[in-house]
């Protein structure tokens, strides 16, 4: 395939990742398939800010797939080339129509069911994982995909771009690009944790060491913390022994939260609608133990639900006076696995309510319905945040809280989340597998001292935002480039 541009508009930055700044819904406006508008949606985050702080001169492409049949029609309405203009907000966008079984054998089959199982520890390993024949054939289809990525990116790329390949779907994209492209500076950045080389050895061997040496065929391998970083070192050393590749520099960038942002929107008129309703749920006088998470299986949501069900068990001086508001927002719901999960989560939240509630006070306000406005009402509005992932590559709830919170909060966090390693110091610290540990470290998040809590949520609120995503974005591609230079 051709080059969507001429030589003197090829790309000197670049961004592959699975999910763009844009996505496409297609509207029928006669009531006829396939006869509607396409309508288009920007989306928000580190790399949009990062992009967007470069600057228009830069000659920036985001390379990205089409997620659904409307990013397919806008494709195809692109001729295959950058989308328009006016649907990225002026960013310079290519979509890739790769074909949706491939796409959904390597998202769903290898990304999501294999790749982040291994990185969240997830397995029941009695049962799972089961590396077979149609493993193989989701394996080719990753493959595929990540070569569809490495040849658009070699066609974009001026000579001696930086490109900055995004996250765990993308892993071998920098190996097959090296060699395309022996020319350009290529970065990768992982947003999950790593596994421990004992974890990580579940793969097939071969596999494995696709996976590393895909990621070592960049210049630089990023992680969000020294923790995942030493991890996929040790891995490389466990899987690929002297082999390693040894010219690959590893570097960390903890990703922080958007202050101006966030305290922005938070005070918009629809948030403060969404306040009112939430103040009428837990009630008057009444203290908010808080979590905002998708119903994802390394969010540890049951268990939370668990503690706080031993906070009312063990002191009872809390009924009536607390509320759990917790929004587990539907991930992934084409997997079984994560269908089973949200009813599990939905079951627990019933049966404390049941157990507990009475004519004036619903224990737990359990909302599953995905509504940016109602978390950020949350926030301003907690008292405690609960934050209790299995593993996390960073969290930016437990960030997030801090920064919004109106009077400010006491944060019970996990030391599993990528996110203790900025904010450990002045959270509440937990095991995320103990239930007796949650539980009393939300006991002490509720009687802690307002003057303490206040002082601790400053700090945190500090910590929180010390690299804000912008910054982040620009660290790497600057490490990038310093050390290509």
């Amino acid at each position: 395939m051709a080059s969507t541009q001429g030589a003197a508009e090829k790309a000197r930055v670049l961004v592959a990742s699975n999910r763009g700044p844009v996505s496409y819904t297609v509207y029928d406006d006669e009531g006829a398939e396939g006869s509607g508008s396409l309508r288009a949606k920007r989306g928000g985050g580190g790399l949009v800010s990062g992009l967007s702080a470069i600057g228009p001169d830069a000659g920036s492409v985001w390379v990205c797939a089409a997620l659904g049949d409307g990013d397919r029609a806008a494709v195809r309405r692109a001729a295959g080339g950058l989308l328009p203009a006016e649907d990225t907000g002026g960013q310079r966008v290519r979509m890739l129509d790769i074909d949706a079984r491939v796409h959904a054998d390597a998202y769903n089959g290898i990304a999501n069911s294999v790749l982040w199982f291994i990185h969240h520890m997830l397995y029941q390993t009695p049962l799972e994982p089961v590396f077979d024949a149609e493993f193989r054939r989701q394996w080719a289809s990753y493959e595929a995909y990540n070569r569809a990525f490495a040849e658009a990116l070699a066609e974009e790329a001026a000579d001696g771009a930086a490109v900055l390949v995004q996250d765990y779907h993308l892993c071998l994209v920098p190996g097959m690009l090296r060699e395309l492209r022996p020319d350009l500076r290529i970065g990768h950045f992982s947003h999950t944790p790593w596994a421990p080389p004992d974890y990580f050895r579940l793969l097939p061997d071969d596999i494995a060491a696709a996976l590393l040496n895909g990621i070592l065929g960049a210049d630089r391998a990023a992680f969000l913390t020294r923790r995942w970083a030493d991890a996929f070192a040790e891995c490389c050393h466990a899987v690929l022994g002297p082999k390693a590749p040894s010219d690959t520099r590893i570097g960390v960038h903890g990703l922080g939260a958007d202050a101006d942002f966030l305290r922005a929107r938070a005070h918009e008129p629809d948030v403060e609608e969404r306040m009112a309703a939430l103040r009428a749920e837990i009630g008057e006088g009444r203290r908010a133990i808080v979590r905002v998470d998708r119903t994802e299986l390394s969010k540890n949501i049951v268990r939370g639900l668990l503690a706080y069900r031993q906070l009312l068990d063990e002191h009872p001086e809390w009924r009536e006076r607390v509320v759990h508001v917790a929004f587990a927002y539907p991930s992934r719901q084409d997997l079984a696995v994560y269908r089973d999960y949200t009813a599990a989560v939905q079951r627990v939240a019933e049966e404390i309510n049941s157990a507990y509630g009475t004519p004036g006070w619903t224990p737990v306000v359990l909302h599953v319905k995905d509504d940016f406005a109602r978390s950020l009402a949350a926030y301003r509005l907690a008292d405690v945040a609960l934050v209790n992932p299995i593993r996390d590559g960073m969290n930016l709830v437990a960030k997030e809280v801090p920064v919004v919170s109106d009077r400010g909060c006491a944060l019970v966090l996990s030391r599993e989340a990528g996110a203790y390693e900025d904010l450990g110091a002045d959270a509440l610290v937990v095991n995320p597998y103990d239930i007796e540990g949650t539980a009393r470290a939300l006991h002490s998040a509720l009687s802690m001292p307002e003057g303490e809590r206040t002082e601790r949520s400053k700090r945190l609120s500090a910590a929180a935002t010390a690299l804000p995503p912008a910054r982040w974005f620009l660290d790497q591609l600057h490490a990038l480039e310093a050390q290509s230079s």
